[in-house]
């Protein structure tokens, strides 16, 4: 059984990702979470602390998902393993993914916001370095950064298009170009 925090953040995440930044209120995630009024207030002050409680979530979610899938032992299966990735966090984990988007574009008008969100995608950035780095990528640095940015464009257009388009073709050119 989820606890009354873990409960706050996914209410938090949930109303982020399917009614936007307007709805992040703390009476709103207690109301969500079907906890006693106040609730969200004791565990998260402000709505700065409730804003961080959901990139936690988001983050915890998703770092746990990126560090079991990324270890390839063959550029084919980093290709299915980063695609698998776009389609899980378009798919399944769409809500959370949504958060994130809404709370990228709160970070362009929030100096605190926008550091931490650039510190999290660091850890991001590290994990595909270390797939790339184990496949023996001459550039794993800039290879991860153009991987990503790659995988976030894909993420991007599947989450706000509602493209089904499949992912393989371009992340295999993006790590054929960043394994040559």
């Amino acid at each position: 059984m989820r606890g009354t925090r873990e409960r706050i953040v996914d209410a938090a995440i949930e109303l982020l990702g399917t009614e936007g930044l307007r709805s992040l209120t703390h009476r709103r995630v207690d109301d969500r979470a079907a906890l006693p009024a106040g609730s969200t207030s004791n565990h998260f002050r402000t709505r700065a602390a409730l804003l961080e409680g959901a990139i936690d979530g988001i983050v915890a979610g998703e770092m746990a998902e990126l560090r079991d899938a990324l270890s390839p032992d063959d550029p084919e299966g980093l290709v299915e393993a980063v695609a698998g990735l776009v389609e899980l966090v378009t798919g399944p984990q769409r809500v959370a993914t949504t958060a994130r988007h809404v709370l990228f574009l709160e970070a362009a008008h929030d100096a605190a916001l926008r550091s931490r969100l650039a510190a999290d995608r660091g850890g991001y950035v590290a994990a595909v370095r270390g797939a790339l780095e184990h496949l023996g990528a001459p550039e794993p640095s800039a290879a991860a950064e153009a991987l990503m940015a790659l995988s976030e464009g894909l993420i991007l257009h599947r989450i706000a298009r509602h493209d089904a388009t499949d992912p393989r073709p371009a992340i295999a050119v993006a790590v054929r170009g960043a394994l040559a």
